[in-house]
Order: C-alpha cells, then sequence, then structure tokens
C-alpha cells in the first residue's frame, strides 16, 4: 500500500478532523485496517475522512471514539465538520462540493435541469421559484450563494478538466424569462470557452440514449478511486462499488458518442441565447 499524504489541517474543517483522526490512529499505533474493523466502513472510506474530503458520520465517529479512547472528542465535533460542509446544501449533498474541488475530472451529465456548477444565481432562483415556492427568502438567498461558490473552482489555477452532457430540452424547454435564459445560456459558452471544457447536448431527435433514469456525476481523483454522484428531487448518493462505477463509465462514455459534437453543441447554445435575447429585447 502506497504511503498515506499528510492532511494539511489548515485547509477546512473537515481537513482538521481529518489531520487528527490520522494523528490519534497513530498515536495509538492502529493502522487504517484496524481501525476500520468493526466499523462496517471500508479502509478508502477512513482514507477519505482523514484527507478532509468526506464528513465523518456519527455512527463511525462514536466507533472511532471507542478505538482510539478520545473520549467522545470525534463524536462531539463530527457535525462541526458537516454544517461546515453543508451551509446552503441539503444533508446529503454535504460532501459533494469538496469532493468537486478535489476532482481531476469531472464529468456529468444533466437530462432535466442545467448542472449546478454552470448554473447562474438567477437561474437558481427560478429554479426554486418553480420547485418549491414557499421556501423563505433567506434561505433561498443562502442556497444561490452555497450554489456560485461552488462555481469558484473555475477560478483555481489547478481547476479539474470537466466534460458535461446536456439534454436538448433542458436549453429549450423552460418557464423562466428569456432574459434570465439568455444570460443563463450566455454564461455557459463564456465558462466552457474560458476553461478549454467541453460540453455537449443529446438532442431531442435522439429519444433513446444510456443514462435516461437520470442525472450522474463521475469524479476521478489523483490519489483516490472514482467516484459517482447521482441525484433526484429529495435524495441523493455516492457510487463507489467499483463495477457499479465501471459501468456508468461505459454508459457515460455511449452517451458522449450519440451527442452532438461539441462545436455543434455550442453553436446551438449560442442559437438559443440569440432567441431568447431577442425574445426578452421585443418583450421591453
Amino acid at each position: 500500500m502506497p504511503p498515506r499524504k499528510d492532511p494539511d489541517a489548515s485547509v477546512s474543517v473537515p481537513c482538521f478532523y481529518g489531520a487528527e483522526l490520522r494523528y490519534q490512529g497513530e498515536a495509538a499505533g492502529l493502522t487504517l485496517e484496524q481501525l476500520a474493523e468493526g466499523s462496517f466502513r471500508g479502509i478508502s472510506f477512513l482514507s477519505q475522512i482523514e484527507r478532509g474530503e468526506r464528513r465523518m458520520p456519527d455512527d463511525l465517529a462514536r466507533h472511532v471514539d471507542k478505538k482510539l479512547g478520545t473520549d467522545g472528542f470525534f463524536e462531539r465535533r463530527c457535525e462541526d465538520a458537516a454544517k461546515a460542509r453543508r451551509a446552503g446544501h441539503p444533508l446529503y449533498f454535504a460532501d459533494v462540493p469538496d469532493l468537486e474541488k478535489q476532482a481531476e475530472t469531472l464529468e456529468e451529465w444533466a437530462p432535466n435541469v442545467i448542472p449546478g456548477l454552470l448554473q447562474t444565481g438567477a437561474y437558481m432562483r427560478g429554479l426554486i421559484q418553480y420547485g418549491a415556492p414557499w421556501t423563505p427568502p433567506d434561505t433561498v438567498d443562502e442556497r444561490v450563494r452555497a450554489r456560485m461558490a461552488r462555481a469558484e473552482l473555475w477560478k483555481r489555477a489547478d481547476q479539474p478538466t470537466y466534460w458535461g452532457i446536456l439534454r436538448e430540452s433542458v436549453i429549450r424547454n423552460t418557464p423562466l424569462p428569456p432574459e434570465v435564459m439568455a444570460e443563463q445560456l450566455e454564461h455557459i459558452i463564456d465558462v466552457i470557452r474560458s476553461t478549454q471544457s467541453v460540453l455537449q447536448i443529446v438532442p431531442e431527435t435522439t429519444p433513446w440514449h444510456p443514462l435516461a433514469g437520470g442525472m450522474a456525476k463521475i469524479m476521478t481523483f489523483a490519489d483516490a478511486p472514482p467516484l459517482v454522484w447521482t441525484e433526484s428531487d429529495f435524495e441523493g448518493r455516492i457510487v463507489d462499488y467499483p463495477a457499479t462505477v465501471k459501468e456508468y463509465r461505459r454508459k457515460y462514455d455511449l452517451l458522449r458518442a450519440v451527442a452532438l459534437s461539441p462545436d455543434a453543441s455550442l453553436a446551438m447554445i449560442e442559437e438559443a441565447a440569440r432567441t431568447y435575447r431577442d425574445e426578452a429585447q421585443q418583450g421591453d
């Protein structure tokens, strides 16, 4: 097994607790294998916690405290790390923003809405307005800030390589005002071109294709196995079982093959943006 990298405790609250887990484990003379024994968690899961990439769930915190004799430290503090990571996000989404930051590559399929990393604040507000209109204004603001904070990774020199695939209906069929959609599609074009990313569109003339059941985000890492994030309206989950991740990989590659080329896809988005912009100006 390769040597474990020293976690940087100064990066974030989760990294702090990850570094503490590493320190306490080594002080107790326990390997990750020994620490994981009896926890119903895998070694790779504990390794990701050490690196600050995953939050520590309550059951594992209790196990670790008992194994290391840390007098409830991790059980008391793991919720602090969870709060630091999920501000403005649903609980089930808590790990994803940090995983996106750690990823070397991000590949996502968005059949229903524009991916979060490409959304404008106005588009996000529209999603909440039509999807959950009872949401208090303060909560809406918090969620929009959290969504925009995720997009900060585009400004990093070491940003992940990005490849997105959208269904054409995502840019065509929308209740949002033309001005909002024009701004949103122009933003997508700016991000994709300025970051040398790739975006493809699956046209409406292709009704049958892989991954028709819902969204998927495939993430690869420099020193950890690949993961898949999949989500529905009220829940999401991280898929890390290698055989299932491999199957997602195969289907995503096939989805690329049935989508329009990157150039044709951007041309379609540009055409849609012009149409929305014209509609917005005619309505003034």
